[in-house]
């Protein structure tokens, strides 16, 4: 019984040592002496693009979405705003159509499909050659789109992934250790950026190029996890462009952060396994960072709770084991007490940050419970943001 309490504790303890400490390093160690850079002129002429939004019930963030999309540092001539509403009931569609004579464009879902459903529907109303796709409730900051579309001049390049900063009113820190965690992955992606290619998009604030973007993707995956794996099995680089640089606000809550991790992480292994044939294409280095960035971490969130499991086996014989089992219980109870924390009060910042840990180790299990029972689930629930 020791070996199989110590084989439950060790396997999610050196899938998370790997994956949030020994694949970064592997990377920054692959790059110290090749480094791929971007382009960082503009070009000539910008290219002509389209920015999407997909929307649903977004009336009260709508507008001053279009107002800061259209106050862009972008030819006005070269861009088109295209908002697809996934048959909203309240009065997104009336103030979207109040923009049309600035160059806004509505496309309305009669039945109520999914955020996948609302992209594929823009492929068939897109102009230019390159795609920009965002959030109604992201704020990209005056001189991103630019910095995101100049790369495009390299013709290697079929994905540029904007930099994600996660922010927040004071009154609302409930969730500020998602700060920290969203500057992790920044990091990480561009040390990928360096090496060659990203695993996956932020879907905030992404731009692909149009060929690419218009392959129809089934209704329950996720397009910008999928966008790094269709350029680089296309022959292209997925990039992250670390000028370019969109305002995240963090959700209200940890119970929405819970949600939001849940939908975001099924979708995203639904994803994997549907275009898992395509890694042998995409190449071996490729293959290997979507299975560490991605996957090695996702299994973390698998195995975790055997690690409870080990601990009380090793307990009855080590007094080491009996301390970590019962900081790891004194540990969920306080995230316990944080996931329940009445919405609209401020949590401590420790209780938060132990919230945080539990919240995300629950929302991975039950993500892996939904793939594994086959529950996909392509109704788009938006994040409601601030």
């Amino acid at each position: 019984m020791i070996t199989v309490g110590l084989l439950l504790l060790l396997i999610p303890a050196g899938l998370l040592l790997y994956a949030y400490l020994g694949y970064p390093v592997a990377m920054w160690l692959l790059t110290r002496h090749r480094e791929l850079g971007l382009p960082t002129s503009d070009p000539p002429e910008w290219p002509e693009i389209t920015l999407t939004v997909p929307a649903y019930n977004e009336e009260r963030a709508i507008a001053a979405t279009l107002d800061s999309l259209l106050a862009l540092d972008y030819p006005a001539d070269r861009r088109h705003i295209l908002v697809v509403s996934d048959a909203s009931t309240d009065r997104t569609d009336d103030i979207v159509r109040g923009y049309a004579d600035r160059g806004v464009t509505l496309v309305r879902l009669p039945v109520r499909g999914g955020k996948t459903v609302a992209e594929n529907t823009a492929g068939r109303h897109l102009i230019g050659d390159i795609v920009v796709s965002t959030d109604a409730t992201i704020r990209i900051q005056p001189t991103a789109l630019k910095k995101l579309v100049r790369v495009f001049q390299d013709p290697r390049i079929g994905v540029a992934s904007g930099r994600d900063k996660s922010v927040s009113r004071a009154d609302q820190e409930s969730n500020q250790a998602e700060s920290g965690y969203v500057s992790y992955e920044m990091l990480v992606r561009s040390l990928e950026t360096r090496r060659g290619s990203i695993v996956g998009a932020s879907g905030c604030f992404y731009a692909i190029r149009r060929h690419l973007y218009s392959v129809l993707f089934p209704d329950a995956l996720s397009r910008d996890f999928a966008s790094a794996l269709l350029a680089v099995e296309n022959g292209y680089r997925a990039v992250s462009v670390h000028e370019a640089v969109c305002l995240v606000p963090r959700t209200r809550s940890l119970q929405a952060e819970y949600r939001r991790k849940v939908r975001t992480m099924a979708r995203g292994l639904e994803t994997l396994w549907y275009k898992r044939r395509a890694l042998g294409r995409a190449g071996g280095m490729f293959a290997f960072q979507l299975l560490s960035h991605k996957l090695a971490r996702w299994l973390v969130f698998l195995t975790e709770p055997g690690a409870l499991i080990g601990l009380a086996i090793l307990a009855t014989q080590w007094t080491w084991a009996a301390g970590l089992l019962a900081a790891a219980l004194l540990g969920i109870l306080i995230g316990a007490a944080a996931l329940f924390w009445p919405e609209g009060r401020k949590i401590p910042g420790p209780v938060a940050f132990f919230g945080f840990l539990l919240g995300a180790q629950v929302a991975g299990f039950m993500a892996w419970t939904e793939v594994i029972r086959r529950e996909p689930n392509p109704i788009w629930e938006p994040t409601r943001r601030t």
